[in-house]
Order: structure tokens, then C-alpha cells, then sequence
């Protein structure tokens, strides 16, 4: 009997002193499932930022600026048609939302940008006439849906791509483009004329552009050298 007794009280020992030990075990294996599971889910996120990062550098260097103006120019028409709803005027409703700093500042830019810096050559007014016009384009939403379905993947042409001749434009745009061509028109015919080449006027330049600077040194210093031209001419100069 007392060796029975021994023996139940040393299996008791036995379990007490395995315990904690497999209580830490199983601490030790569910830190190391969580530590893997927080690993992969930082692989998946690296993976992400990798992705984005890699579409953004595909992008052009001009792309957040061009998306913020077409966000904002889609928020502009909203609020037009929602004022138009309303029966309310876009420009005073504009004016009410706008601040008395924010007024000042954009007043003292329009004073330091200057319009119109005059005729220069006829590639850089070619170039603000482009300017210009596209500044005017407005997107047209439903009609880029509506292409995007039609053309289907040709809607992004690559090096396979047959699609050149098949676009038709639309009346609406072809009246847009006859108006604008009309408004050109007219403000062109209202230019003043090139004056007439004087032929009987004396030759003392090599080019245009060198006839224009004798044109101001004649009008600056002319009636001081007038004399000394003259000496000149009757051959009397010392």
C-alpha cells in the first residue's frame, strides 16, 4: 500500500513539472505564428507600394497637375448645373465663396502677368495661339464613355492598332471648329496693315532687322548726327 501511494504522488510530480513547460512551448509557437503572419502581411504590403510606386513613374511627369485641373474643372460644371437648377448666377455665387486675401492676391498677379508681350517671331505666336485654343477645350464626359465602348481596345492604339481614317467627328464639333475658324477671321481682318515699302526712301541697311534698329537710332540720336551725315554726303566731312 505505501508503495501504490508513491507511485501516484510521483505521476503527480511529473504532470505539475510538464506543464509550464508546455504552456511555454505553446506561447513560444503562437508568438512565432503571429510574427509569420505579420511578415506576410508586410510582404503583401511592400508588394502593393511596389506596384504603385511603378505605375506612377509610368505616368508623365505632368500627370497630378492635369488630374487636379480636371477634377476641378468637373467640379465647376456640377455647381454650374446645380446653380442653374436653382436659378441662381454661377459668377455671384463664386464671387460670395471667394475671400477678400484671396481676392488681393489674384488682383496683384493679374498686374504682374503681362497678356500680351507683343509680336516676337511667328513660331511663338503660333505657339500662344495653341495656347489659347486648348485652354478652351472643355472634356466631354459622355462623349469619351461612349468612344471608350465603341473602340474597345483600340481606345489606347498600340504599334498593331488599325484605326487610322475610321473616327468621324460629330456635327457639334465640326460647328465648333467653323466658329472658331469665323472668330479668327474676323479679329484678323481688323489688324492694322503692314505699311507700304517706300522705294524712294534711301537703302542704309542690310536687313530687316537692321533697318528697324537704324529706324530707332534716327529717331533717339537723328537730330544730332544730321549734320554730320550731311558733311558726308557733300564729301566736306573732316
Amino acid at each position: 500500500m505505501a508503495s501504490s501511494g508513491k507511485v501516484v504522488a510521483s505521476s503527480n510530480e511529473e504532470e505539475t513539472t510538464e506543464t509550464p513547460a508546455a504552456q511555454k512551448r505553446e506561447e513560444k509557437l503562437r508568438k512565432f505564428r503571429e510574427l509569420h503572419f505579420k511578415r506576410n502581411e508586410a510582404r503583401k504590403l511592400n508588394h502593393q507600394e511596389v506596384v504603385e510606386e511603378d505605375k506612377r513613374l509610368k505616368l508623365p511627369s505632368n500627370w497630378e497637375a492635369k488630374k487636379a485641373r480636371l477634377e476641378y474643372e468637373l467640379m465647376v460644371d456640377q455647381k454650374k448645373k446645380e446653380c442653374a437648377e436653382q436659378g441662381e448666377d454661377y459668377d455671384r455665387v463664386k464671387l460670395l465663396e471667394i475671400s477678400a486675401e484671396d481676392a488681393e492676391r489674384w488682383e496683384r498677379k493679374k498686374k504682374k502677368k503681362n497678356p500680351d508681350p507683343g509680336f516676337s517671331g511667328y513660331a511663338e505666336a503660333q505657339l500662344r495661339q495653341y495656347q489659347r485654343l486648348t485652354k478652351q477645350i472643355k472634356p466631354d464626359m459622355e462623349n469619351y464613355e461612349r468612344q471608350r465602348e465603341e473602340c474597345g481596345e483600340d481606345f489606347h492604339p498600340t504599334s498593331n492598332s488599325l484605326i487610322h481614317g475610321t473616327h468621324v467627328p460629330s456635327k457639334e464639333s465640326i460647328d465648333r471648329m467653323v466658329d472658331n475658324v469665323e472668330k479668327q477671321i474676323e479679329k484678323r481682318s481688323k489688324y492694322s496693315r503692314r505699311r507700304a515699302y517706300n522705294d524712294d526712301a534711301d537703302i542704309d541697311y542690310i536687313n530687316e532687322r537692321n533697318a528697324k534698329f537704324n529706324k530707332k537710332a534716327e529717331r533717339f540720336y537723328g537730330k544730332y548726327t544730321a549734320e554730320i551725315k550731311q558733311n558726308l554726303e557733300r564729301g566736306t566731312a573732316v
